[in-house]
């Protein structure tokens, strides 16, 4: 249908069968004069007038829309109120919704996933734009509470899951599955492998992720997947249902700020907010060489177990020089020879290698978990190491935030090589870390810098008296 036929009037209106024609039809019906708006209403069949307010692909926004094509993952990211929920809650419509109320759709087993079950049913279920608000009378599905589950008419299930507990996804199979907010997840990665193992049934089970961008790894590698399509909006493409008020307030706060670019315009901003390391600085303070007169310190931060699914043993190398007053002693963090799912002889020859290999001093390893075994696990290899415990009374950022401070004073380099421990020192935040499991490496990182840099600053600053 042309403009100029809109205009007057004249011609069979667009089939609301027909996905491309739909996809203006808000736009076309807000753009025109009122008497063709109500022309193209009175033209509609009770049953086809009955039926657009149900019909979302006439009434949705570019980014609400799943792309074509072949692809496994379809990641909507928007600024607050953009309208990715409201997406969420149709996709899953299209993907259970037959032909008529009881005929089959495309999928019949789906996972719908929040942060906590309670978050999920407020918003995905029964929330302004969850599933029921967003389903006709005669689609609509009954909720089941004592299954956590929707039944539609024609027989399909979506069932509610936590991210707080993946292992409920050990066993479950299905066919299509919905994840909201993945990026503030705390158990993202745990959770969303466990998804994936499922994610099994049918000839081409999909995911739709609706969430607001944040900088953690799981959503930056699933970004980058080749069966990853991606929308986006700000929060203004949503302003026809949003308050100008709220606009105008959020703008006027946050509008040049990092924390606007990430919550209002929907942008991935790789710095992740509060933490203790940004990668700019870290490349800033590139070195190619260790400075003269510096002392090797290896620390080791090791693993509870020694088995595949174990965390990492930390061990990280650094070189401090100590001349002149502790605020001209500087360091360079050598290299990352962290290990994961090994034994404790292992783990110990490693750390004893890197001790010879870069002629070092000192050995510290920390003592929390293993006490005096992991000691002897070292002089088992060798010795004559000079080996000396640490033991952690404060908590990982307590930790590591007067270490922070030496790089913010531009006092620790890094040599290059060290990209894995970079990783985790940048998902390092105020409020603790930001990625899977533990962040060994860091911790390794701030023992020896503590050991070397810290400890003995804060003795010549705070001198004792001597006996004799």
């Amino acid at each position: 249908m042309t403009q100029q036929q809109n205009k007057q009037g004249l011609g069979p209106v667009p089939s609301t069968s027909t996905r491309r024609a739909l996809k203006s039809g808000a736009a076309w019906i807000a753009s025109e004069p009122p008497e063709v708006a109500e022309a193209f209403l009175a033209s509609l069949p009770d049953e086809a007038l009955a039926a657009l307010p149900w019909i979302f692909e006439f009434w949705a926004l570019p980014h609400q829309l799943a792309p074509e094509g072949d692809w496994k993952t379809w990641v909507i990211l928007g600024g607050r109120g953009a309208g990715k929920t409201r997406a969420g809650a149709e996709w899953v419509r299209s993907m259970v919704e037959g032909a008529t109320p009881e005929a089959p759709g495309r999928a019949r087993r789906v996972a719908l996933l929040g942060e906590t079950y309670d978050q999920a049913l407020a918003v995905m279920v029964k929330g302004e734009s969850g599933i029921l608000a967003c389903s006709p009378p005669d689609r609509c599905p009954r909720w089941v509470a004592g299954e956590r589950m929707l039944v539609w008419p024609n027989g399909a299930e979506a069932r509610l899951y936590s991210a707080h507990d993946p292992e409920a996804l050990r066993g479950p199979q299905f066919d299509a599955a919905w994840v909201d907010e993945l990026a503030k997840w705390k158990r993202a990665e745990d959770t969303w492998d466990m998804l994936q193992f499922g994610l099994r049934l049918g000839d081409d089970p999909r995911q739709v992720v609706t969430t607001t961008p944040r900088n953690v790894e799981v959503l930056k590698e699933l970004l980058a997947r080749n069966n990853t399509v991606v929308t986006s909006a700000p929060t203004e493409a949503n302003r026809a249902y949003l308050a100008d008020s709220f606009l105008a307030d959020v703008r006027a706060r946050y509008g040049d700020t990092k924390l606007g670019r990430q919550e209002l315009d929907g942008e991935l901003v790789e710095d992740m907010e509060g933490a203790l390391w940004d990668r700019a600085a870290l490349e800033a303070g590139r070195v190619t060489e260790l400075p003269e007169g510096a002392r090797i310190t290896v620390a080791v931060d090791p693993p509870v177990t020694g088995h595949a699914g174990s965390d990492a043993c930390g061990i990280v190398v650094v070189g401090v020089v100590q001349h002149g007053a502790p605020q001209g002693w500087h360091a360079v963090v050598i290299e990352d020879c962290s290990v994961q799912g090994v034994s404790a002889h292992q783990w110990a020859e490693r750390a004893v290698a890197a001790y010879e290999k870069h002629g070092a001093a000192r050995m510290v390893a920390e003592v929390n978990q293993g006490g005096d075994l992991v000691l002897d696990a070292v002089r088992a290899i060798d010795p004559l190491v000079n080996v000396q415990s640490v033991r952690a009374s404060r908590g990982k950022v307590a930790r590591a935030e007067p270490v922070a401070a030496l790089y913010e004073q531009g006092r620790v380099a890094h040599m290059p090589g060290l990209n894995a421990l970079e990783d985790e020192m940048c998902r390092m935040t105020m409020t603790g870390y930001q990625g899977r499991g533990s962040p060994d490496r860091v911790d390794a990182l701030v023992w020896a810098l503590t050991d070397r840099m810290i400890v003995p600053a804060r003795n010549v600053a705070r001198p004792g008296m001597r006996r004799i």
